[in-house]
């Protein structure tokens, strides 16, 4: 892998980690931080920030887990460093 090549599959990776760091923090903190204000909405009579600060957030993690991966492996595979 040339300097240039490793330089572009760094860029990507990192994009990609940027990304996932920005939506944990707003599924890990931002929303909890402002669970209070969106328990004024009600789902199915629920407060939606009982909702998502304990189903929400969860499912989340685990449709960014398989995001990641999968993006991370597209990335691997592009740049010619996937392992089969």
């Amino acid at each position: 892998m040339s300097e240039q090549d490793f330089e572009r599959y760094w860029q990507r990776t990192s994009s990609l980690m940027i990304k996932m760091i920005a939506l944990w923090f707003i599924f890990g903190i931002a929303v909890h931080f402002f669970a209070p204000q969106l328990n004024a909405i009600k789902i199915f009579g629920f407060p939606l920030g009982f909702y998502m600060a304990s189903q929400g957030s969860l499912i989340a993690f685990v449709v960014m887990l398989f995001w990641f991966g999968k993006a991370q492996d597209q990335i691997d595979r592009d740049e010619g460093v996937a392992e089969e």
